[in-house]
């Protein structure tokens, strides 16, 4: 008998690569993780504070920042232990074409436009917005800034967008049906900031659809990111603009 005839040949099949690699139990990593890297974020503005006195809207917009950077870098370090696979790229922060960054740039304000008129058809209850009461100083002003148009939307279009939405699709088997979830998801979650208002609930959920679907078509979060950062300014800049803050 030949040898050779005994030698398995190699498989041609290839292994399949699930979309996203990560899973729930990596989600709800994410999720448990939060609230220890709260305290954690605390620690150094408790230090400080002691010697660079700062008002307590100041340190409420600096803790939120080293959250962000805390509990996202615990992700970071979760994705290269477990899978060997980078951050951004895992969490669907691609480049875009100029046609889709334009898109998402005129986009934001045009869908914060939109979410205003139907809020006035729906008679949304007049309520402050969630960072009127940190405003204080020209630094508060600043931070509130960089937190609501910038920090602000790249977190959470990663957490939404980039980490539960892939999730939900996958589980749902349709795009459709993981956008909506996840906007409505999205929705919830700010409804504490709006005294849970059913109107807010819903127009934050539709406009989290709006940023799912613009991630979903671009397969970036970046593109979702880009067209929540200018939602927010939008809106941000009515808010001062009627107040006459600046």
């Amino acid at each position: 008998m030949n040898p050779l005839e005994l030698t398995p040949l190699p498989s041609s099949e290839v292994p399949i690569l699930k979309d996203p690699f990560f899973d729930y139990s990596d989600f709800f990593f994410f999720l448990a993780i939060s609230v220890p890297c709260i305290f954690l974020a605390l620690l150094p503005v408790r230090l400080f504070r002691v010697f660079i006195p700062v008002s307590t809207s100041v340190q409420l917009l600096v803790v939120q920042g080293i959250w962000y950077f805390l509990l996202f870098g615990c992700v970071a370090l979760l994705f290269r232990i477990r899978y060997q696979r980078p951050f951004w790229q895992s969490l669907g922060w691609r480049t875009i074409s100029l046609t889709s960054v334009a898109g998402a740039i005129l986009a934001g304000p045009l869908l914060a436009f939109a979410v205003g008129l139907l809020g006035s058809g729906l008679r949304a209850p007049k309520i402050d917005l969630p960072f009127e009461e940190l405003l204080g100083s020209r630094g508060a002003l600043v931070l509130i800034g960089i937190i609501v148009v910038v920090l602000g939307p790249i977190a959470e279009e990663l957490a939404f967008r980039g980490f539960l939405m892939p999730l939900l699709i996958r589980s749902m088997g349709t795009a459709a049906g993981g956008i909506v979830l996840t906007g409505l998801i999205f929705g919830s979650v700010h409804g504490y900031e709006y005294r849970w208002s059913w109107q807010y609930i819903l127009l934050i959920s539709l406009a989290g659809c709006i940023f799912g679907w613009a991630k979903y078509k671009t397969q970036s979060t970046a593109a979702s990111a880009l067209m929540h950062s200018t939602f927010n300014l939008l809106q941000f800049v009515a808010f001062l603009t009627q107040t006459k803050t600046v």
